[in-house]
């Protein structure tokens, strides 16, 4: 039986229709540090070719962008809206805040997730993205207190209503927090990690019984399912993959793959690369498989890794075979 392939979905209760395809513009923010120097970007980027790869992906069918202020502190904002300049009405904006930043020396200071900030993070990121409203606005930081979710869910309430967002979400991997925001009239999505090497069954029936677009983050493990590390490529000094935080749980010390996160990877090769597929277009075509509702934002920083991902809309999901053949394979 032949699989339906959808190109686009719904932003939730929204009602606002995406690419089921999104482009996460985190990669392209260049390179920014935490307090103690650490790396919180992926390295060097080329501005025009991020332009580039934002206008061929559009281009080529892709209507979501997932960003956050605190990206390149500032950098993603302002790439994105750049591109996006002329096309505004083409796309759906995704951005995020919470944290607060130095631009002048590209650093992480601290976070903030009062009312007060979150309008004045808002009205930094109409600027930067050159546009009078956001789409999508989500609370970035995802281990903020519930009594805080409540409030920020508030003041999302009153930017809907003075027209400067559509909607908004939480970024976030606990349930209990996405369902606080869950509350609010405009709510429309929440954003969590999820892929092929960590499902979320948890977050997706909230999605289901919620009526919330599950956005996904970290679709292709930082990397790891496009199958590039498996050949000996390494990420540069300043990317985050070769300080690895806590959560980067599948890059060990200086970039290398965690062994038993690649042999995982490896596991599941000829699946994701059945029907010409590449292995992350594979990965993609897991989440799509996994959930009507899922909407991954792989990063890019170059029109290839652009065209790649964008490709995989073209093939469609994993069928009902294939997902059951992965879960035996990885037990």
């Amino acid at each position: 039986m032949e699989t339906t392939r959808t190109t686009t979905r719904k932003l939730g209760r929204s009602g606002i229709e995406v690419s089921a395809l999104g482009f996460g513009c985190w990669a392209i923010g260049g390179e920014w540090a935490d307090a103690g120097g650490n790396p919180l970007g992926w390295g060097k980027v080329d501005d025009e070719e991020s332009v580039r790869a934002i206008r061929r992906a559009l281009d080529l069918g892709v209507t979501f962008f997932d960003t956050a202020d605190v990206y390149g502190t500032g950098h993603s904002e302002r790439v994105l809206g750049r591109a996006l300049a002329g096309r505004r009405d083409e796309v759906v904006i995704a951005t995020k805040w919470g944290n607060r930043f130095d631009e002048t020396t590209r650093t992480l200071t601290g976070r903030d997730t009062t009312p007060q900030y979150a309008r004045e993070a808002l009205t930094a990121s109409l600027r930067r993205l050159g546009t009078d409203h956001v789409d999508l606005f989500q609370l970035h930081p995802g281990d903020a207190e519930l009594v805080e979710g409540a409030q920020l869910r508030d003041a999302c309430e009153e930017f809907v209503r003075e027209g400067l967002i559509r909607a908004y979400a939480w970024s976030t991997d606990d349930p209990e927090r996405a369902e606080v925001f869950a509350a609010g009239e405009h709510c429309a999505a929440v954003q969590h990690s999820c892929s092929v090497l960590e499902d979320a069954p948890e977050m997706l029936a909230l999605c289901e019984r919620l009526d919330l677009a599950s956005v996904n983050r970290s679709p292709l493990a930082m990397g790891l399912l496009t199958g590039k590390y498996a050949a000996g490529v390494r990420p540069g000094d300043s990317d985050i993959r070769t300080v690895p935080p806590a959560w980067l749980r599948w890059f060990g010390e200086g970039g290398a793959p965690a062994p038993e996160w690649a042999a995982r990877v490896e596991a599941l090769r000829d699946i994701l690369t059945s029907g010409g597929r590449t292995p992350g277009q594979g990965a993609l075509a897991w989440l799509w498989g996994r959930s009507p509702r899922t909407v991954p934002i792989p990063g890019f920083r170059s029109v290839a890794q652009a065209e790649e991902n964008a490709g995989a809309l073209a093939q469609g999901p994993l069928d009902e075979g294939q997902l059951a053949e992965i879960a035996r394979i990885l037990g």
